[in-house]
């Protein structure tokens, strides 16, 4: 076995100055098509997004890096009294390979260990793959398929529902020393 350590991540609250690198990530052929809403992002919308977000205290945008920003991670409690939040993410499209697991275990421990949320869950369309392995290796435990529940380019799509419990990522988690990976301060609360 190998003594080289993976190399560790990096979340910090996105900025304005992150608004263009985010939005072109986002609008990019591969993230867009996996996205509920695949119509491209405007920069005036963008940024009416964003203003908006950084008014509500249950959100939080995040630009994940390693050495270099590498990706966006958003939590949004849907029940801040029971620390219940829905999570969303993508990768620059020239991140490297691995780079998903790493943005997740780091995203994960922020949810759990830095705003102490209970529970965080995803919605991914059955036909991204890539994802729902992604959820899966990461412990989220397949809540419900909503069939049909999506329709785009005029074919319906299944909707599948993922969960995450604190308790049970404590229990999986593959990062154990949160010394190994840094997080950033929140710079509010997640409730008021």
């Amino acid at each position: 076995m190998s003594g080289i350590s993976p190399p560790t991540g990096q979340l910090r609250p996105m900025t304005a100055d992150d608004l263009d690198m985010v939005r072109t990530w986002r609008n990019h052929p591969e993230i867009a098509r996996h996205m509920l809403n695949s119509e491209r992002i405007h920069a005036d919308d963008h940024a009416a997004w964003f203003a908006r977000s950084l008014e509500l205290p249950h959100r939080h945008l995040l630009i994940y890096s390693i050495d270099t920003p590498c990706g966006f991670v958003q939590f949004n409690a849907i029940d801040p009294k029971g620390k219940i939040a829905e999570w969303g993410f993508y990768l620059a499209p020239e991140a490297p390979r691995g780079t998903g697991q790493s943005l997740g275990r780091c995203a994960l421990n922020y949810a759990f260990d830095k705003i102490d949320l209970h529970k965080v869950f995803g919605q991914v369309l059955g036909s991204n793959k890539r994802s729902l392995r992604f959820h899966e290796r990461l412990g989220f435990a397949v809540e419900g398929i909503l069939r049909e529940q999506h329709i785009r380019q005029g074919d319906f799509e299944d909707l599948h529902c993922y969960g995450l419990l604190q308790r049970e990522w404590r229990e999986r988690s593959a990062v154990k020393d949160l010394s190994l990976i840094h997080i950033s301060e929140p710079t509010r609360p997640l409730y008021i």
